[in-house]
């Protein structure tokens, strides 16, 4: 029996584990000092504390350290730890004196700097927080990811009505009318081979290159003949047919390509796509020209964010992907290391 059924986000966590920090620090000092003075101590370093975290994790270690920036870095930690200390030391004084009446001397540099050591270790800790927030974040990403995979492979088996007597239909149908209409035939013969890759390839964790590309083909042929004068498609390929990548991962950038790149009223839609194998990555680049009319415009959407996620999830972040769109053309541009 599942008794805890709520699974807290990572800002609860995050708040749960300074409303624990506050009350350990507190009851800590309680019976060396009155409530409050331990409850000024307790305010005044917890706050010191998540300004020292969070400075490094949100501000100096991104915009610094992963920049490669290690020089500017450290200066800049010792800088912000001094100043933190400093800070620390002052409000403690201050509060202490105005809310106890405690005569202290007059406060120095001297004096407050006394306060800077405390914070090298709180700083040694934020590097412990950063990985677990970020250990914390991965997990659910993951456990989000596992659950649409999920839910898409439910809905795949509740669509799968009989995929084999469909192949075979569609097959008898195919030798029927290439008799007396060849090109319709093939249309069917695409149709056929879309639908055997949904059922037996798409579940897989990776399929051959030249599997991916035929599928893409095939989705392609048919969505042609639904623009009243057709489109013009360049497909450069130059790679080895037998590497393999995940399934459907190409699919969103040619799936914006007819939905909000062609113009069906336009006697020539030009696109060009380039899949190209080089330096241990696959290149992948689409263009299309963009629709003219003021009502419909290419977005990136729910697809190329669904994208981004799932190319997190599979390649951290040794991928490269780029949107750029000018008045008349949407490029858009993925790089991926080669499994």
């Amino acid at each position: 029996m599942q008794i805890w059924k709520y699974k807290l986000s990572i800002i609860q966590l995050q708040v749960l584990t300074w409303v624990a920090v506050a009350l350990l620090i507190f009851f800590s000092w309680l019976p060396m000092d009155n409530f409050v003075k331990s409850a000024i101590y307790t305010v005044v370093n917890t706050t010191s504390y998540a300004i020292i975290i969070y400075g490094n994790i949100l501000v100096l270690y991104p915009l610094f350290y992963e920049k490669k920036k290690f020089a500017w870095y450290a200066i800049l930690v010792v800088v912000f730890l001094v100043f933190a200390g400093v800070l620390r030391g002052y409000a403690s004084i201050e509060l202490y004196k105005y809310f106890l009446l405690i005569k202290t001397p007059s406060i120095n540099l001297l004096m407050l700097l006394g306060y800077v050591p405390g914070g090298v270790l709180i700083y040694v800790l934020s590097l412990v927080f950063r990985i677990a927030i970020a250990y914390f974040t991965l997990k659910q990403q993951t456990e989000e990811i596992m659950l649409q995979k999920s839910q898409a492979e439910l809905n795949l088996l509740k669509s799968q009505v009989q995929p084999h007597f469909l192949f075979n239909t569609l097959n008898n149908i195919y030798y029927k009318v290439y008799k007396v209409d060849p090109l319709s035939a093939g249309l069917i013969e695409r149709l056929s081979d879309i639908m055997r890759y949904f059922v037996d390839e798409s579940p897989k964790d990776a399929v051959p290159l030249a599997t991916e590309v035929a599928f893409i083909e095939n989705y392609m042929a048919l969505e042609k003949i639904r623009i009243r004068h057709g489109a013009s498609i360049d497909f450069e390929k130059e790679y080895d047919p037998e590497l393999r990548l995940p399934p459907m991962l190409l699919m969103t950038f040619i799936e914006n390509i007819f939905k909000h790149g062609i113009d069906k009223s336009r006697k020539q839609n030009l696109v060009t796509i380039s899949l190209v194998q080089k330096d241990g990555y696959l290149l992948f680049k689409t263009t299309n020209h963009k629709i003219a009319s003021p009502t419909i415009r290419q977005t990136d959407g729910f697809g190329i964010a669904n994208l981004t996620q799932r190319l997190k999830m599979l390649y951290g972040s040794r991928f490269e992907l780029k949107i750029d769109q000018d008045k008349e053309l949407y490029t858009a541009f993925l790089k991926i290391p080669l499994l």
